[in-house]
């Protein structure tokens, strides 16, 4: 009798042990590294191979599922508080058997972004409260989206204090359809309203925000003369919201072995140095210019066409404008 009654309090326990998600160090590995669209930025803090940085190391210390499901609801710290769609219980199982395949390290590895030196206290606040360990040491992409929208500072804490329901109801606003959310909930015990509010004036006011200006290089069309190829600037920010860029410059890399045949488009100022640049005075919310250059020879995957667009407002206050959009290549 009392094998028996041990055995039926035994099953439920069994059968709760059986219906645990099994770890898999691969696809835990897969989920660390994932890529846009649907990247995941833990490595950001916690190192590229779990080794630690500006968030504590989590390779070979015998972390379970439970632990890291506890870690990323309820973080102890600074980290923001992620969810089930973000961490599921089989993400955390796949996560443990990763980090238990990986040796530990000797020492943390190091902050990804360290604080400048004579950095001023809302950069040095934003960079020790985790932002920029993600957002870099300029803050690029929160600027960005200040300068989409021409936020004020509640609607800027609402989309870091309630990320996880801000941030899908702001794309909805602005036309964006990514659903990833890769940052949860910040606490507002551990980042103060008063901190936060350090970052986004310094952001808003010293730093300036960024104009969401991007740029697309179209597949080039052969003609008699060379191969065309259509190169679109737009302005992306909200219309009656979004900032103006002004003094424009759009770079683009001519490829080794290749001439400028023709080129079209606002504020053409010719090639120097292999390098073909416009100059737009102004680049107003949902404004779009529309450039080409012609080349004496088609593109190829080693020698392609790339580039950059700046701008001289809005700008830092002081010191040196390091803001720059990429030019992705032309498509092959």
């Amino acid at each position: 009798m009392k094998k028996m009654l041990f055995a039926l309090l035994a099953l439920p326990l069994a059968q709760s042990a059986v219906a645990q998600p099994a770890g898999d160090a691969a696809a835990g590995k897969a989920y660390w590294d994932r890529v846009a669209p649907r990247a995941t930025d833990c490595k950001n803090c916690h190192g590229v191979a779990g080794e630690g940085g500006f968030g504590p190391d989590l390779a070979g210390r015998g972390l379970n599922a439970a632990q890291i499901i506890r870690a990323a609801r309820q973080p102890w710290g600074i980290m923001p508080a992620f969810v089930d769609s973000q961490v599921s219980d089989k993400d955390a199982a796949d996560l443990a058997a990763y980090f238990a395949s990986l040796p530990k390290p000797a020492v943390p590895g190091p902050w990804r972004t360290q604080v400048p030196a004579g950095a001023p206290p809302g950069q040095v606040t934003m960079i020790t409260m985790g932002c920029g360990q993600c957002h870099g040491a300029i803050l690029q992409g929160p600027r960005t989206n200040m300068g989409l929208y021409n936020m004020n500072f509640d609607y800027f804490s609402n989309l870091v204090y309630n990320h996880t329901t801000a941030m899908p109801q702001y794309r909805a606003e602005i036309g964006n359809n990514n659903t990833n959310l890769d940052m949860g909930n910040f606490s507002r015990t551990r980042l103060t309203a008063n901190q936060l509010r350090q970052i986004f004036f310094w952001a808003r006011d010293e730093m300036g925000v960024r104009p969401p200006i991007a740029a697309a290089i179209g597949k080039g069309d052969q003609g008699p003369g060379g191969v065309t190829y259509p190169v679109t600037i737009t302005n992306n920010g909200m219309q009656g919201r979004g900032v103006i860029a002004e003094g424009v410059k759009v770079s683009l890399n001519i490829p080794a072995g290749a001439t400028v045949v023709a080129a079209t488009g606002p504020g053409y100022q010719g090639v120097n140095q292999n390098v073909a640049t416009w100059n737009i005075p102004r680049s107003a919310p949902k404004d779009q210019a529309n450039l080409s250059i012609t080349l004496s020879q088609p593109v190829t995957q080693a020698a392609n066409l790339r580039g950059t667009i700046t701008w001289t407002k809005p700008a830092p206050k002081t010191g040196r404008n390091e803001d720059v959009v990429n030019i992705a290549p032309a498509p092959l």
